[in-house]
């Protein structure tokens, strides 16, 4: 029987317009009140998550930074898994040598090393890359270029980074190159200190090799005494092929997934538009709900 239900956020959770529908919302109301924990699993920094999810009535707990920080409901830490700092600065002098925007994360905020000048370009690009409804000359103007300006922090050089002493969660690199992407992610692929994944095809999210969603969601649910075939987890790109891949008792992709996530799943939903969560959730309700007035 499903007692945990853990969902990523972007194209899975979220709509086109990166919210999380009425309809989701009361499914995953409704899985709580038959006593299921619902869990987000998401490659964002916990700041990041909550500003899509703070304004909802949803207690629930959170992976984030792709299964480098684990929270409670009570949004407490209850597990941590940063970089450490010396394979941080080897992974810099990797990327420095690539004409990619590298971001350095944390459970609060994103540090980028460069000029005002280049970091705000740094965010126009990134903003055009993964928002492909805002029109170019309409970015800077937009919430989201100030919501992103406002959780970066400015450094000149990775000295700065160092003495800062902050926990460095995830090294985030994109590029609208992806022939370039794939160089860099074979190059990084031989590290074996460093998990690459990625949440769209024009980035690559790079964690310490613990700090992964599945064996972190695997190790959390366990502390809580869940076992892993009371899981249901759902996801759609390569940072959630870690849960997705695993002997979850439920692994659904969502129908607007990669391939290779569709591939390992042991189930595919309607799309993120198509609110394919709250559909599976409430499949899995009915069923439930069959069987009980079945048995009795």
């Amino acid at each position: 029987m499903i007692k945990v239900i853990a969902s990523d956020m972007d194209g899975t959770l979220l709509g086109l317009d990166h919210k999380v529908a009425p309809r989701t919302l009361e499914a995953i109301h409704r899985a709580q009140e038959q006593g299921i924990r619902f869990m987000i699993a998401t490659g964002r920094n916990f700041r990041s998550a909550m500003e899509e999810l703070e304004e909802l009535d949803l207690e629930c707990d959170y992976l984030v930074g792709s299964g480098a920080e684990v929270r409670n409901s009570q949004k407490e830490v209850v597990l941590q898994t940063p970089i450490p700092i010396e394979v941080c600065e080897e992974l810099y002098r990797q990327l420095i040598k690539f004409p990619v925007s590298i971001i350095f994360s944390t459970d609060d905020f994103d540090y980028r090393i460069g000029t005002e000048e280049e970091i705000e370009e740094s965010i126009v690009e990134q903003i055009h890359l993964f928002h492909l409804d805002l029109e170019p000359e309409k970015i800077r103007h937009s919430e989201l270029y100030e919501r992103i300006c406002k959780a970066t922090r400015r450094i000149s050089d990775f000295a700065e980074l160092k003495e800062g002493k902050a926990p460095i969660y995830k090294v985030f690199i994109f590029t609208e190159d992806i022939p370039l992407l794939k160089r860099i992610q074979s190059v990084l692929g031989e590290n074996n200190k460093v998990a690459v994944a990625s949440s769209f095809i024009t980035n690559l999210e790079i964690t310490d090799v613990h700090a992964q969603k599945g064996p972190m969601l695997k190790r959390y649910i366990e502390s809580l005494g869940y076992t892993m075939d009371e899981v249901m987890v759902f996801g759609d790109s390569m940072n959630d092929y870690s849960m997705l891949s695993m002997d979850f008792g439920a692994t659904v992709a969502m129908e607007n997934a990669e391939p290779e996530i569709k591939e390992v799943a042991k189930y595919v939903t309607k799309s993120n538009e198509a609110y394919g969560v709250s559909y599976a959730i409430e499949e899995l309700l009915k069923h439930y709900k069959e069987t009980k007035e079945g048995v009795s």
